[in-house]
């Protein structure tokens, strides 16, 4: 089995509103997302990533034998950050585990500092998600230091850490 990044379809709907249809998901997510996410919801995002800034916006769905499962994203700064990205990904929960999120993201920095200006991509997760500081740290990103009480998540006040992987450190 491959796991490749590459731009959304909107043939992609059913697997993104599958996938992304779970609290153990969302619970590790910013908020804003609805739930239940509907396939109208999926098409909505899908059709929002493609006619996004392609400057601005790297978005990809992360696909295992052209399927979606996860999602990953690259959103460019602005002001004095605009040559630097926030980072955002993830799979759906039967794919933890096996590798595909720490392959996106190689795959997906890779590309970013390829194809674009961005010096720096930058993650924030949750301090309690170890999953997903193990997943950046075995991307090669560094970690920068823990933004104490940064966040309020399902009513509890949240640390979070901070990631980066500069351009030419990949």
């Amino acid at each position: 089995m491959n796991c490749v990044i590459r731009k959304w379809r909107l043939e992609d709907k059913a697997a993104l509103s599958r996938n992304l249809n779970n609290t153990n998901i969302l619970d590790n997510l910013r908020d804003g997302l609805p739930f239940p996410y509907t396939e109208q919801d999926a098409e909505d995002y899908i059709r929002a990533m493609l006619s996004a800034d392609p400057d601005k916006c790297f978005a990809f769905a992360v696909t295992l034998d052209d399927e979606a499962i996860g999602s990953i994203g690259v959103f460019r700064g602005e002001n004095i950050h605009s040559r630097t990205a926030e980072l955002g990904y993830y799979l759906g929960e039967p794919y933890w585990g096996h590798g595909y999120a720490t392959s996106a993201v190689k795959q997906a920095c890779e590309y970013v500092f390829a194809h674009s200006d961005i010096m720096r991509i930058y993650a924030e997760p949750f301090a309690r998600n170890t999953a997903s500081c193990r997943v950046l740290e075995k991307a090669g990103f560094r970690l920068e230091g823990v933004l104490r009480r940064n966040a309020v998540k399902n009513g509890k006040t949240e640390d979070m850490k901070m990631y980066a992987l500069l351009k030419g450190q990949e």
